[in-house]
């Protein structure tokens, strides 16, 4: 059992398993050409092997078939869990800058997944149904992944998590709609190679947003935006400091990251970032075309500067006749 983990431990998985041996020999690149990648297992794969060997000889075990579970005698070493490292507030609010510049079709689904936590699964399989732009909430209710080489659009776990309802701050409410608007130049243009559906986050023709095709537009942004290059899906670990920075009410902040007292939100709240950064956030979501309290605040104006106008021409009318 133990040189079964150590030989484990060894060896190159894409040898054993003939992974560059499978691919066109034009696209062969490693272990196929004879310069092994050394693709090895780290040590926390290794021990799930051995908890999932140990599991099936239990139940050999219980069903009177072997007498003894070799793999319980054996002790391994516990492997230690990687630390995320996420970006900070400076440059999340780099990338979305450079996203929005350079006008990404992914910049919405980027302020999602970094201001409310978002899956890279849940985001992709947002519908226009899960999104009310009227009282600014949002639903968690499907996802998208790729499963046995097939899209599935599926619903979420039913958990009380999973069905809670979230409050869009400013730049989310903003870049959502914005989307709408591009989503819907986009269908003008593929006219009838439009693909008719009810998705947020859809390509040129109106399918689905490929998960892969996903995180690789990240990468790309990543390298363009000059940040770190981290996972998708560990954005979610700057999600609290965006939203001290952008000036969330704590309340509002406790319901998108969940906490179940306000004094773990308001502990969040008190490591905030620059006042340059959170600055430079708010003109993020006011340059997207501005908030609807900014747009009514035009309209107000506008109203007050057209009846001066009529005022004064009232007063140049009496003048004349007197």
């Amino acid at each position: 059992m133990r040189s079964w983990l150590n030989k484990l431990s060894d060896t190159c998985q894409c040898c054993a398993q003939d992974k560059d041996a499978k691919r066109p020999e034009e696209r062969r690149r490693c272990c196929a050409k004879g310069e092994c990648c050394r693709q090895i297992l780290s040590k926390r794969s290794v021990n799930d092997a051995r908890t999932i060997l140990r599991s099936a000889l239990t139940n050999a075990m219980v069903e009177e078939r072997i007498s003894k579970n070799v793999a319980q005698l054996v002790k391994v070493q516990r492997a230690r869990r990687k630390r995320p490292e996420p970006w900070s507030v400076e440059e999340a609010c780099s990338f979305l800058q450079n996203a929005q510049l350079w006008h990404d079709y992914l910049y919405c689904a980027y302020a999602l997944i970094l201001v409310l936590g978002l899956r890279k699964g849940e985001v992709l399989g947002l519908t226009w149904s899960d999104v009310n732009l009227e009282t600014g909430e949002l639903h968690i209710r499907h996802q998208l992944q790729r499963v046995r080489r097939r899209l599935l659009h599926t619903d979420t776990a039913k958990t009380e998590a999973s069905e809670a309802v979230l409050p869009l701050p400013d730049i989310c409410l903003t870049a959502l709609r914005l989307r709408q608007k591009e989503q819907q130049a986009a269908k003008e243009r593929a006219e009838d190679l439009w693909t008719e559906s009810d998705m947020v986050f859809t390509t040129r023709y109106g399918t689905p947003v490929e998960p892969r095709n996903f995180t690789r537009e990240f990468d790309r942004r990543c390298e363009r935006a000059g940040v770190r290059r981290i996972r998708v899906h560990d954005t979610r670990h700057t999600c609290a400091s965006l939203l001290a920075a952008l000036d969330v009410h704590p309340r509002i902040a406790m319901q998108i990251l969940r906490h179940s007292e306000i004094a773990v939100t308001m502990e969040v709240y008190t490591h905030v970032p620059s006042a340059d950064t959170r600055r430079a956030l708010r003109k993020l979501g006011k340059a997207l075309g501005g908030s609807k309290q900014k747009k009514e605040g035009k309209e107000k104006k506008g109203k007050r500067k057209q009846q001066k106008q009529v005022k004064e021409q009232a007063a140049k009318d009496g003048q004349q006749e007197a």
